[in-house]
């Protein structure tokens, strides 16, 4: 079994910066792709990016290209989002998600295990 602890949401004024961690306990997740999702208006997860299992190709959702950073180190279980240049339609439950192949995925039924989310607030 995988458990998913994300950590690092808050709250952060407009234009400014998180960083979101995602770290798996259990069964590792050191050779599966992993991803962030989040909530969105008549979905309840939206894609926001994904790497693969080493690392080397990541993958983003339009709407946070350039302003969002996944990383993670080969053969590690843990993943980071780097968000900048927040804005308030960037408020959301962010979660992290072990998939269930080696590859960067942007589709909630190509994940297996979730986390509990991590709150998100940017105000304007």
């Amino acid at each position: 079994q995988v458990q998913l602890a994300e950590s690092g949401g808050g709250l952060v004024q407009a234009g400014g910066s998180l960083r979101l961690s995602c770290v798996a306990s259990g069964r590792l997740l050191s050779n599966n792709g992993m991803g962030w999702f989040r909530p969105a208006p008549g979905k309840e997860r939206e894609f926001v990016g994904s790497v693969n299992w080493d690392g080397s190709n990541k993958y983003y959702a339009d709407s946070v290209k350039g302003r969002f950073t996944i990383s993670r180190e080969k053969g590690k279980s843990t993943m980071y989002l780097q968000m900048n240049s927040l804005k308030p339609e960037d408020t959301a439950v962010y979660y992290c998600a072990g998939g269930r192949g080696a590859y960067a995925r942007s589709v909630v039924e190509d994940y297996t295990y979730w986390g509990q989310g991590t709150q998100v607030t940017v105000s304007s």
